[in-house]
């Protein structure tokens, strides 16, 4: 019997929060926090994992980084929002209910600003959110570890990229080999 904190295939979504060019100038790791994310969204894909991608004003910040939206499937239209949590939003609770998720992987910036509301909200909402804190980031380090422990203080599941595929891919897996190739490029 699996633990009920592991993820279950079925039931997970990765919901990518404010990935946007206007970040990078400001953000000392946003390459590589970009970089790590177009695996992760490449092994979502692989693995049939619902991809949920929001924008935060996007006048103003600009699109989600080509890094990750050159993996996209092109059915996919980043979510515009105005409010800090995602889930403020109605597309992105619709998405959610339609594709039966109980459990978020969650990833983003900013940590303590949209990433840090959308957790406390989707919590709040009965959902299971995992945190992968290799693919969260804030323009101010203190400010990202301080919300990493409150979300994980709020119940939150503090994990990274490697924990949830692991995870959602296990050994034996038909999808296993090809998984375990974009990990091994995971910086």
């Amino acid at each position: 019997m699996r633990h009920p904190t592991m993820l279950k295939r079925q039931r997970t979504a990765l919901a990518l929060i404010d990935m946007q060019t206007g970040f990078r100038p400001v953000m000392a790791d946003f390459d590589q926090v970009a970089a790590r994310i177009a695996i992760l969204v490449q092994a979502c894909r692989l693995l049939d994992i619902p991809l949920i991608i929001t924008e935060q004003y996007r006048k103003g910040l600009g699109p989600t980084a080509a890094e990750i939206t050159s993996h996209l499937p092109e059915n996919i239209t980043p979510i515009e929002k105005m409010t800090y949590s995602a889930y403020g939003v109605a597309e992105f609770d619709l998405q959610l209910r339609e594709h039966h998720i109980e459990q978020v992987m969650l990833c983003g910036i900013e940590a303590h600003i949209c990433v840090g509301q959308t957790a406390l909200d989707l919590l709040q909402n009965g959902y299971q959110v995992h945190l992968l804190t290799d693919a969260i980031a804030s323009r101010i380090s203190r400010n990202r570890d301080v919300a990493i422990e409150r979300l994980g203080r709020a119940g939150a599941i503090i994990s990274s990229i490697e924990m949830a595929l692991f995870e959602i891919c296990p050994a034996g897996t038909a999808e296993f080999k090809q998984m375990q190739q974009l990990i091994k490029i995971l910086t």
